[in-house]
């Protein structure tokens, strides 16, 4: 190849790297400003009257996120009423009730009416009874109210393979129960009254929001699942339907929410990026996320 041709060859290959720079440039600006309009958009959908739609999905735990977006929506003055769709088996006691407490702030602020999807089931039954009004399918599943506790026995594994966990603590009820030691009589003594305690609690919630009380109470707090219709039936739930069903009931409430608009309010979860990526694949939330990082037992209101 002589000089000329080296020339031309060189003076291409600049000509691309120039033209891809600008290529490059052009696409990440069209981005942006998309990125900037979508945001204009979703400010102007709040900034004027409308419903507010909060999805509640998968698994439930403490979310200061969440929490503080309720509280945004409970001191609005834009969002005149909640659609609260929940397609949840539940989560955490604690992560349940920091949620129903979350949504009986916005209840005291104007109405909220939940509609449950596939799955409204024990932590995720916790959520509707923080709304005014509960709407379910006719196939969702429900109820399994109560509370559950579960952690790995280890020890015969270890035995087999000639492992021993040495513990040096300050009392026998410390760190129990333990997967890496059997349970004495005095730790699932103890076990046994936090789940006690916190089924009280939940039945308690049931019987006050639900006017539920004697043996029609004891028959929807037994940890059963139930359909939506069946549900209907034994009352923990107050009509078959789904968001039209929702929203007809908002109206009847207070006709002037017709014709609102319904816009979605939604807050993405603080956290490294990694983790958040990984958390929506499902590899580090939920109950299989609980169960890699163990840190101990935990109270849990899950369903099926």
């Amino acid at each position: 190849m002589d000089a000329l041709e080296r020339d031309f060859y060189e003076e291409r290959r600049r000509k691309w790297r120039r033209s891809a720079f600008w290529r490059g440039f052009f696409v990440a600006l069209f981005l942006l400003i998309a990125l900037g309009v979508a945001l204009s958009l979703t400010g102007l959908e709040t900034a004027r009257d409308h419903v507010a739609r909060v999805s509640i999905d998968g698994f439930i735990g403490e979310s200061r996120e969440r929490d503080e977006m309720l509280d945004e929506i409970a001191e609005s003055d834009t969002a005149r009423a909640v659609i609260l769709r929940i397609n949840s088996p539940g989560g955490t006691t604690a992560g349940a009730e920091a949620l129903y407490a979350a949504l009986r702030r916005v209840a005291a602020e104007k109405p909220v009416v939940a509609v449950m999807s596939e799955v409204a089931a024990s932590g995720g039954y916790v959520a509707a009874l923080g709304a005014d009004h509960i709407v379910a399918r006719g196939n969702t599943l429900t109820g399994s109210i109560g509370v559950i506790m579960e952690y790995p026995d280890l020890t015969r594994v270890m035995d087999r393979i000639g492992v021993e966990m040495e513990t040096v603590r300050s009392s026998p009820l410390k760190a129990e129960p333990s997967p890496f030691r059997p349970t004495s009589p005095a730790a699932r003594e103890v076990s046994e009254e936090m789940v006690a305690d916190s089924y009280a609690w939940f039945r308690g919630l049931v019987a006050e929001r639900r006017g539920l009380e004697g043996e029609a109470l004891s028959d929807v707090t037994n940890g059963a699942v139930f359909t939506g219709r069946i549900a209907l039936e034994n009352g923990l739930v107050d009509e078959i339907g789904g968001e039209t069903e929702a929203i007809a009931w908002l109206e009847s409430r207070e006709p002037e929410l017709s014709d609102l608009p319904v816009v979605n309010w939604e807050r993405e979860e603080q956290g490294p990026e990694l983790a958040r990526i990984l958390g929506k694949l499902g590899a580090s939330s939920g109950i299989l996320g609980e169960i890699s990082r163990w840190q101990g037992a935990k109270l849990y209101s899950i369903g099926p």
